[in-house]
C-alpha cells in the first residue's frame, strides 16, 4: 500500500479500483458486527469460505464481511447482492445451501424472512417492513463496505468528500456547507454542528486546535456509535479530516470506551491504512494541509460522555465536569481550543459534502434535518438498529418498524434518551421525534436509545432501575447530584417495598426538581427525568404502590403474592422448578404455593404452560 502524494494519484487509484469492480458478480455479504459474531457469524464466514473454495467459485462469487446491518434480532444474517436477497438466522448448514443456490442462480425460499403479520415470505431486504420503513444513509454504508479494507471504502465513494474539500481549498465553504445542512449534534444536546465549527474556526491557531470524536457511548441498551465504529470506521475518520480542514485543527482524538474491542480493532486498522495511503499526517495529498489522528481508550465512566469530563479523562485526570465558560472551543484539551462531536455527527459529514447540504436538509423537518439512528429494544417484535428521518412519530417507529408488541400484552410506554431520558406513554405516540418535542414531553433525544415497555412493566421499578444506574455513575463532584440521586433511589425503593406514605411523592418530586436545577453537568440535570416523567404520566401506579400496597404490573416482589388457579393440570413442572420448595401437590392435582416459603422469584410462572399461576 503506497502513499498517495497528490489528488491526481488518488483519482487514478479510484479509477483503477472501479475498473476492476463488477457489480453483476453475486456478492455474499455476512453481517459480522458484535451482535452478528455473538450469534454465530464467524461460523458462517468459515463455512462460506470453505464452500467457495471447494466448489472453485472464487471468480464467480465474492464474499464481503461487514459490520452490523441493523436487524440484530435476525442475526446471523446473509445478504446477497445484486438481487438483495435476505436470509435471516442462518446456520452453517444453511450457508452451504445458500452458496450452492448462488452458483446456480437460484434461491433458497424456505430460508426467506417470514412476516408474522401476513405470513408472507419475503425475498429481498427492501420489502421487509423493518427495513422498508427506514431511511438509511449511514447504516447503508455498513452493508457496502468491509471495515478493514480501505480500498473497498474508496470503491464506494470513500474519501471522495475529503478530496472534494481539498480540491476546492475553501475553508469557509466547508463550515458554511455544514451550517446550511442544519446538522445538529447527534450526541444528545442537539447543538448546531456548523455553529460549533464556526466558533472553533474563529479561535486563534497560535497553540493549535484539537478535534475529538466522542465514542464514549454508555447508555444501557444503546449501541449506535459502536456499530458505526465497527462497520465504517473510515467514514468517521474522513468526517474528522474534513472538520479539521474547515476549522484549522491540526490534531484529532478518537475517544472510544475500552468495552468496544471490535470497534477499537477496526479503528486501529483503519487509522494505519489512512496513514499509509497519505490521508493522515503531514502535507496530505500534496495540499499543504496536515492533520494527525490518534485513538484514546476510555475506562467506561458514564459521566465521561459529558465533554468537559471527557477532556479531563484524556488528560489523565479524574473524569469530572468543570464549570463553563470558558467553553472547550475556547479552552479545552491541554488549554487548546477543542471541538467535540459524537460518532454519528462525524459520520454524517462526508454524506453532506458528497450529496449537497440542501439535499441533506430535505430529510427530516425544518429545525431537525437528516436522519437519526436509534437502538430499538425491549418489548417489541423487531429489535435492532434503525435509521429514520427526524420528525417521524413514536408510533411509526414502534408499530411500523418495530412491528408492535412482542407478546400479548399491550405496549405501555417508550423511554427515549437512555438512563437520563423520560418515559412517554402509548397515548402520546403521535409525538414527533425531534429535540424540541421530546424535551417538551419530559424526555430527551439523547444519543438514541429507545426502550419499549408493555403492560407487564412497572413504571416505578423502571424509574428505580435507572436511578440506581445514575447514582452509581455520578462522579460525586456536585453534592446535589451525589446525594440527590442516592436519596431519590432510596425513596423509590421505599415505594416498591411498600414502606412509603403519600407524602413520599411530594418529597420525591421536590427533590427531583432540586437536583435538576442545581447540578453542574447534564448527567445531574437530566437524572430526574425518569422520575419526573413517570410521576407525571403514571402517577396512579405510584399511588397503587403506596395506598393499596399493590404493584399493578406484578413486578415489585414485596407487593405481590403468587397463587395457583383451577387451570392447573398437576404437571408438576412448577414444583420441580421451585428452588425453595414452596410449591406442593400431587401429580394430576391442583398444586398450592406456600406464601411464607415463596421468595416471589417468578420461576414457577415462567415455566407454567397453562397460565395457572396468578399474581395477586
Amino acid at each position: 500500500m503506497e502513499s498517495l502524494k497528490t489528488i491526481n494519484e488518488f483519482l487514478e487509484l479510484q479509477k483503477r479500483l472501479l475498473a476492476h469492480r463488477d457489480p453483476t458478480i453475486p456478492t455474499l455479504i455476512i453481517s459480522a458486527g458484535t451482535c452478528g459474531q455473538a450469534s454465530g457469524a464467524n461460523d458462517l464466514i468459515r463455512m462460506a469460505k470453505r464452500e467457495i473454495l471447494e466448489r472453485k467459485l472464487v471468480e464467480r462469487i465474492h464474499l464481503r464481511i461487514t459490520g452490523c446491518h441493523g436487524f440484530c434480532e435476525m442475526e446471523p444474517s446473509v445478504l446477497v447482492e445484486p438481487r438483495r436477497t435476505y436470509y435471516p438466522k442462518v446456520n452453517p448448514k444453511d450457508m452451504a445451501r445458500i452458496v450452492q443456490a448462488i452458483s446456480t442462480d437460484s434461491l433458497v425460499e424456505d430460508l426467506f424472512f417470514v412476516d408474522e403479520a401476513t405470513g408472507m415470505r419475503m425475498e429481498t431486504q427492501d420489502e421487509i417492513p423493518f427495513f422498508k420503513n427506514q431511511v438509511r444513509t449511514l447504516l447503508e454504508m455498513n452493508e457496502k463496505v468491509d471495515p478493514i479494507r480501505i480500498y473497498n471504502y474508496i470503491e464506494h465513494g470513500g474519501y471522495q468528500a475529503m478530496v472534494n474539500v481539498l480540491s476546492k481549498g475553501d475553508v469557509r465553504w466547508v463550515v458554511e456547507e455544514i451550517k446550511a445542512s442544519g446538522l445538529r449534534g447527534r450526541g444528545g444536546a442537539g447543538f448546531p454542528t456548523g455553529l460549533k465549527w464556526e466558533m472553533l474556526a474563529g479561535q486563534s491557531n497560535g497553540h493549535g486546535k484539537i478535534l475529538i470524536c466522542n465514542g464514549d457511548e454508555g447508555d444501557p441498551g444503546a449501541y449506535m456509535d459502536r456499530s458505526l465504529l465497527e462497520g465504517n470506521p473510515h467514514g468517521i475518520i474522513e468526517g474528522m479530516i474534513i472538520g479539521a480542514f474547515g476549522t484549522g485543527a491540526t490534531e484529532g482524538i478518537l475517544y472510544v470506551r475500552n468495552e468496544y474491542p471490535l470497534a477499537i480493532k477496526h479503528l486501529v486498522i483503519a487509522l494505519r491504512q489512512a496513514y499509509q495511503l497519505g490521508f493522515l499526517g503531514s502535507n496530505i495529498l500534496g495540499t499543504g494541509f496536515s492533520f494527525d489522528l490518534r485513538l484514546v481508550r476510555g475506562a467506561g465512566a458514564f459521566v465521561c460522555g459529558e465533554e468537559t469530563a471527557l477532556i479531563k479523562s484524556i488528560e489523565g485526570k479524574m473524569g469530572e465536569p468543570v464549570q463553563r465558560p470558558p467553553f472547550p472551543v475556547q479552552k479545552g484539551l491541554y488549554g487548546k481550543p477543542t471541538l467535540i462531536n459524537n460518532v454519528e455527527t462525524w459520520a454524517n459529514v462526508p454524506i453532506i459534502i458528497n450529496n449537497d447540504a440542501q439535499r441533506f436538509k430535505k430529510i427530516g423537518t425544518e429545525r431537525n434535518s437528516g436522519t437519526k439512528i436509534f437502538s430499538l429494544v425491549g418489548k417489541v417484535k423487531n429489535t435492532g438498529l434503525i435509521e429514520v428521518p427526524m420528525g417521524i412519530t413514536l408510533g411509526e417507529v414502534v408499530h411500523g418498524i418495530g412491528g408492535g408488541p412482542s407478546g400479548t400484552a399491550k405496549i405501555k410506554a417508550v423511554q427515549t434518551g437512555g438512563p437520563s431520558g423520560g418515559c412517554i406513554p402509548a397515548s402520546r405516540f403521535d409525538l414527533t421525534i425531534d429535540y424540541e418535542s421530546l424535551k417538551s414531553a419530559g424526555s430527551i433525544m439523547g444519543s438514541g436509545g429507545m426502550i419499549v415497555m408493555d403492560e407487564h412493566t412497572c413504571m416505578v421499578d423502571v424509574a428505580k432501575y435507572f436511578m440506581n444506574f445514575l447514582k452509581e455513575e455520578s462522579c460525586g463532584k456536585c453534592f446535589t447530584c451525589r446525594k440527590g440521586t442516592q436519596r431519590m433511589y432510596e425513596l423509590l425503593d421505599e415505594i416498591t417495598g411498600g414502606k412509603a406514605v403519600p407524602e413520599t411523592l411530594d418529597l420525591l418530586e421536590e427533590l427531583s426538581n432540586m437536583v435538576k436545577d442545581t447540578t453542574l453537568c447534564a448527567l445531574g440535570q437530566t437524572a430526574p427525568n425518569p422520575v419526573l416523567s413517570t410521576l407525571y404520566y403514571f402517577r396512579q401506579e405510584y399511588l397503587d404502590h403506596i395506598e393499596h400496597h399493590r404493584c399493578p404490573a406484578g413486578v415489585c416482589k414485596d407487593l405481590i403474592t403468587y397463587s395457583i388457579n383451577e387451570t392447573c393440570t398437576g404437571c408438576q413442572l412448577c414444583l420441580k422448578t421451585c428452588s425453595v420448595g414452596a410449591v406442593t401437590g400431587e401429580k394430576k392435582e391442583i398444586h398450592r404455593i406456600d406464601k411464607d416459603k415463596c421468595i416471589r422469584c417468578g420461576a414457577c410462572r415462567a415455566v407454567c404452560k397453562f397460565n395457572a399461576i396468578d399474581i395477586n
